[in-house]
């Protein structure tokens, strides 16, 4: 941590939709600090209609395991699914990247009829898990903007796998967000990264501290010669909100004031 960046912070911006009531982790955080956190999503969905699906050759009836790794993937999956009557066989399993997209998918299906699988929350235990499953014709359904992690590891172990775009991720209209000042901006994914300079392509860091969570996003704010202040997940701070503690804590001691 630079410590020349270390300075005093009242106001956070989050990049991502606002959360339901009752559902803010980040509540207690800005009581504690007296701090102003708001949220704004810098990047939207736009499902693909069901044509672009068939452009694509694909059947989702074809395939016998359907990957998961976002909710996002999860929603847009059965809505096009719906949208063309498809209806999956009850023997189709589910392979979801976590517990929280595999509790989700049972939004949609009975869990007693179908076989669900879930990775223990990383990446490598994840595929792992798959890689049990050779017999499998696997469909991995995702955005047009995704990591090649999954693919290339399906390819690598020349797994019978296929790949769906079935939305796009676009960025967000940010024109009101122009001439306002925020001491923190908190990013997610690269798609975040590219919204801002979509909408603010002459953007200049100065103070403007930058919390970067995930590999892919740490690297997406060096490629613009960004300087990241706030990473996560780390030893010390495994998830944005630990990361966010221990510096507004440091920077709004009476030390930093």
């Amino acid at each position: 941590m630079n410590s020349d960046r270390v300075k005093k912070v009242k106001s956070i911006l989050i990049t991502q939709p606002a959360p339901e009531p009752g559902k803010n982790i980040y509540e207690e955080f800005a009581k504690k600090h007296k701090l102003k956190i708001d949220f704004r999503a810098f990047i939207h969905i736009d499902p693909l209609a069901p044509r672009d699906i068939r452009k694509q050759k694909v059947n989702f009836l074809d395939f016998t395991a359907i990957i998961f790794n976002s909710k996002n993937a999860v929603d847009n999956f059965f809505n096009i699914a719906s949208e063309m009557k498809v209806e999956m066989p009850a023997d189709t399993k589910y392979f979801s990247i976590n517990e929280s997209v595999s509790n989700y998918v049972q939004k949609y299906i009975v869990p007693r009829k179908r076989k669900m699988f879930n990775g223990k929350g990383t990446e490598k235990d994840f595929l792992a898990l798959c890689k049990n499953h050779p017999k499998e014709k696997f469909l991995f359904p995702c955005s047009d903007i995704r990591k090649s992690t999954i693919p290339d590891f399906f390819n690598k172990n020349k797994l019978n796998f296929t790949e769906c775009i079935i939305y796009r991720t676009v960025s967000s209209d940010l024109s009101d967000l122009k001439d306002v000042f925020y001491d923190i901006l908190v990013f997610f994914s690269p798609a975040d990264i590219k919204s801002l300079y979509d909408n603010f392509p002459d953007f200049i860091q100065n103070d403007t501290r930058l919390a970067g969570f995930g590999t892919s996003t740490q690297q997406a704010i060096d490629e613009h010669k960004l300087i990241l202040d706030i990473p996560a997940p780390t030893v010390d701070s495994p998830s944005m909100l630990n990361a966010l503690e221990r510096y507004v804590a440091r920077a709004n001691s009476e030390k930093k004031s």
